[in-house]
């Protein structure tokens, strides 16, 4: 009885400090913004330095992925098609992981995705990217504008429509 009892009283207590925490919906907007934050945090596969400052006046769409990741992958032939049919439209796309450049260029050579691959040297936890893969859109000011959580079909016709009405 007694054990019953304190088992109530846990589940109880449990029950009313997660209805105080914060909820937010999974696709808002973070507080952080990479362009600002990560800037001198990217690099190419030469290893030169790349700021997305560097990108301002274009649309960019910040895609966080790893070669472990199965939905990174699979998502990643809608992201080229994505790519050209946006061509027009003032965007780069940037796909930023934090492996090793051997492992993306390893990873390029395997599968033959003809995407524009960056490394990330800090920790994903410092934009607040717990899960892959994760997707910034930024406006041409270099805002940001919506982050995406999950794989997408990227060359769908209401993706490709809400990527261009993205200012």
């Amino acid at each position: 009885m007694r054990r019953h009892l304190g088992i109530t009283i846990l589940l109880l207590a449990c029950s009313i400090s997660c209805n105080q925490i914060e909820k937010k919906p999974i696709d808002s907007v973070n507080e952080i913004n990479v362009v600002t934050t990560a800037s001198s945090l990217f690099v190419d596969l030469e290893g030169n330095p790349i700021s997305l400052n560097d990108y301002k006046g274009k649309k960019i769409l910040l895609n966080f992925w790893a070669t472990w990741c199965r939905p990174c992958i699979e998502e990643m032939p809608s992201l080229e098609r994505a790519m050209a049919l946006l061509k027009e439209d003032n965007y780069v796309f940037l796909l930023a992981t934090d492996e090793s450049v051997e492992t993306i260029n390893n990873f390029k050579v395997q599968t033959n995705v003809k995407l524009n691959f960056i490394r990330y040297t800090g920790t994903l936890s410092q934009l607040k990217i717990y899960a892959l893969p994760a997707t910034f859109i930024y406006n041409e000011q270099g805002k940001e504008v919506t982050v995406i959580r999950g794989a997408a079909e990227w060359d769908s016709s209401e993706m490709i429509k809400k990527l261009k009405n993205f200012n």
